[in-house]
């Protein structure tokens, strides 16, 4: 709903919550990026993926082009769309790490939408949910968690750490802290911008994970992780064999072993 008008034509980004996308939609989406743009879809460090040379003017897709991207059923919400910035450790659920975080993920995502006032958050503004194995653990973020056990979480606010919560609370504690940022935040886009701390900083938990190695590419625990630094085109599409896909924050896509 915001592209971006580059040299080559309108950028359009599409929001994945926690990199899962299923791969019809993936299909369709290569479909539109073949009739409408370069061929490509291309995958970001957001774990997010992206579209280029769409045609458009005035900061405005063609309307035909906004209709074959909406029919890929990736964009759930037009009020929200930019906000929905939620990055989870892409093997959460499927292999490893001290519980699953797509469920939280989810319950994030329907709290955000469900928000008139969180429309207004910054394009920029990031969540990330690392599920305890530490994968995420120091990517700069705005607000988000770090697990330590199967029922608790600790909070990240801006560049600090904040309380302990339970697991199956920490959507809702999030969200209100965005909340707050909205009300506060003038002229910031980010947390740390803020002239008083969001919430008070607190020392990291005892159990708070050190950062761990990025994903290898090649086969690992839960699936298989293909990189892709160049995008996904329509013979890529043959590698990704699996009902459901995750876009990792390293421009490759886990194929869950589970659905292989």
């Amino acid at each position: 709903m915001r592209p971006w008008e580059a040299d080559d034509g309108m950028l359009v980004r599409l929001r994945l919550i926690g990199g899962r996308i299923p791969s019809d939609s993936l299909c369709a989406l290569v479909d539109a990026a073949e009739r409408y743009g370069d061929g490509r879809v291309h995958l970001t460090a957001r774990a997010n993926v992206q579209v280029r040379a769409f045609p458009g003017a005035d900061g405005r897709l063609d309307d035909d082009a906004l209709a074959a991207l909406d029919a890929t059923g990736l964009l759930p919400t037009r009020t929200h769309e930019l906000v929905r910035n939620v990055m989870v450790s892409p093997q959460s659920g499927l292999a490893g790490g001290r519980a699953d975080l797509r469920p939280v993920a989810a319950e994030l995502d329907r709290l955000v939408c469900a928000s008139p006032a969180l429309a207004g958050l910054p394009g920029r503004f990031l969540f990330v949910l690392d599920d305890g194995r530490g994968d995420l653990v120091d990517r700069t973020c705005d607000l988000g968690l770090v697990v330590l056990d199967e029922d608790t979480a600790q909070l990240r606010v801006g560049g600090h750490w904040g309380e302990v919560v339970a697991l199956d609370a920490a959507a809702a504690v999030i969200v209100d802290l965005a909340h707050d940022f909205v009300d506060r935040r003038g002229a910031a886009w980010h947390v740390a911008e803020l002239d008083r701390p969001l919430a008070p900083a607190l020392r990291p938990d005892a159990r708070v994970p050190s950062p761990s190695e990025r994903l290898p590419h090649g086969l690992v625990p839960g699936g298989r992780h293909v990189v892709m630094p160049a995008g996904i085109d329509r013979p890529l599409l043959g590698r990704l064999d699996a009902p459901e896909l995750v876009v990792t924050p390293w421009r490759g896509v886990l194929v869950p072993e589970e659905t292989r």
